[in-house]
């Protein structure tokens, strides 16, 4: 009951404004329309293809999705990307201005935590030694789908792998890294 004299309101409030009724999946569709982006890439036949990207959706959380990767293996491969965005390693379109500001009377030093040069370092020991703990010729297709954010496709096509055998490394090496850091 409550739910029709919602909806009833919702229309007539719409109404009076003159705007067309949304309903709460009908606005999700929309924001996640407003993600959906056309790219042209490089086919592994050399042509270019468009394509509607989600920027919101990684390769991984594309293939949690859909149940190609398990819980543990996901939660993985998010440390991981995690760490590979803590350690700035990923390229860079402008310069970093946070170390040229020029001192100020008013600016206070930070309180005893390391500086973001000591936590980036950090971040990198632990994304090396989490691509290390993946094992020989596994760090590369980790590194590609899960911090360079490559589709499954194209990372099996730069190596130069059969079709669908990315997704039994990529699983393998997940599953080691998930060892290393001790997840459940």
């Amino acid at each position: 009951m409550a739910g029709m004299v919602r909806k009833a309101a919702r229309a007539a409030i719409s109404r009076a404004a003159g705007a067309q009724v949304s309903t709460p999946a009908q606005a999700a569709q929309r924001k996640t329309a407003s993600r959906m982006i056309e790219r042209s890439i490089e086919g592994p036949d050399g042509k270019r293809h468009q394509l509607l990207v989600n920027l919101g959706e990684s390769p991984v959380s594309w293939l949690h999705a859909r149940k190609m990767l398990t819980q543990r293996q996901y939660d993985a491969a998010e440390l991981i990307r995690a760490d590979w965005e803590r350690a700035a390693m990923g390229a860079h379109v402008t310069m970093n201005w946070d170390s040229a500001a020029a001192p100020s009377r008013h600016a206070r030093a930070a309180s005893g935590g390391p500086d973001r040069s000591e936590r980036q370092m950090a971040a990198r020991d632990r994304l090396n030694c989490a691509l290390a703990a993946a094992g020989p010729g596994l760090g590369d297709i980790l590194w590609r789908v899960v911090c360079a954010c490559e589709s499954l496709n194209a990372a099996e096509h730069a190596l130069g792998w059969p079709v669908r055998a990315g997704k039994l490394v990529l699983g393998f090496a997940l599953d080691r890294v998930a060892d290393h850091y001790r997840l459940r």
